[in-house]
């Protein structure tokens, strides 16, 4: 496996491991609707969050969160409708993303709340 898919997966874990060690009930990882994923569903103060973890060895060329582009957030919005849908939830919905880099080895974690709404 590329390195690269190694750390996203590594980092998803590390992102699972957060969320819910500040009380975040994770309700699905890697949820798909045809070839879109969310990588994690949660839920938090009473609302379904979508996060997008992004995850970078290194950040010479961008922050992590800087990948979320505007393509990748309609399709969370997406996958947000068929999830609400498909399970009956009526809480509303907020879109997170977790940011991971690493300094000398260790990793850093940034949570971005509300990271992004809807998309004009």
């Amino acid at each position: 496996m590329a390195e690269h898919n190694e750390s996203g997966k590594d980092g998803e874990v590390m992102a699972r491991r957060y969320l819910e060690q500040n009380d975040y009930e994770i309700l699905e990882t890697n949820w798909r609707l045809g070839h879109l994923e969310a990588d994690i569903i949660a839920y938090h103060d009473h609302k379904i969050v979508f996060v997008e973890v992004k995850t970078r060895l290194h950040t010479d060329y961008g922050d992590p969160e800087d990948f979320v582009d505007r393509k990748k957030q309609k399709a969370y919005i997406k996958i947000a409708n068929a999830y609400i849908l498909q399970h009956d939830r009526d809480e509303e919905a907020r879109f997170d993303i977790i940011a991971i880099s690493f300094q000398d080895g260790t990793p850093i974690i940034r949570h971005l709340v509300n990271a992004f709404t809807t998309i004009d």
